[in-house]
């Protein structure tokens, strides 16, 4: 006969329930571990897909974008930089030049052919005054190195286009 205890329950008949296996702390830590690296590796690959991102757009602009040094022409000591900058498909080139007359309006173009002795006019630029000019050609950084050698050459005045004062040679890239 089974044995009773003195609550008059059998010891035998008592069904014992499954306890829930408690985690040992070595787990717990392990546990923790494994998910602090998930975030790590996580956040890692996050930041290096930014980074990428951000070195292609940074590409993507230097690829519309363009220096030019002018250099004097004709003993003029005139020099300075033509920037070429492409936004929404246009580009805006910028003369920044030093040594330029005061109050003279100086002819300013994109030529073909390069320096000392550039072709044709191919894009007309808006005249140079006390060094500077600003203008927007409707074309693309693409198009313009397609249609290398172009040079930026600014001229002594409309009375004397043919003296170059300034000229410099549109890079490949």
């Amino acid at each position: 006969m089974a044995a009773r205890r003195k609550s008059g329950r059998s010891t035998r008949s008592r069904r014992s329930t499954p306890r829930p296996t408690r985690t040992s702390r070595s787990d717990r830590n392990i546990i923790t571990l494994a998910g602090i690296l998930i975030v790590g590796v996580a956040a890692y690959f996050l930041y290096t897909a930014q980074v990428a991102e951000q070195e292609a757009k940074m590409k993507l602009e230097a690829m519309k974008t363009a220096t030019v040094t002018l250099g004097a022409q004709n003993n003029s000591k005139e020099m300075g930089t033509a920037t070429l900058k492409e936004v929404d498909g246009k580009v805006t080139v910028t003369l920044d030049l030093t040594g330029t007359p005061k109050g003279v309006s100086q002819p300013a173009h994109i030529h073909t052919g390069s320096c000392p002795n550039p072709g044709a006019i191919k894009y007309p630029l808006t005249n140079v005054v006390d060094g500077k000019s600003e203008t927007t050609l409707d074309v693309t950084m693409d198009r313009l190195r397609s249609e290398l050698p172009l040079a930026v050459n600014i001229h002594k005045s409309a009375a004397q286009s043919k003296v170059y004062v300034s000229c410099g040679n549109l890079p490949e890239k």
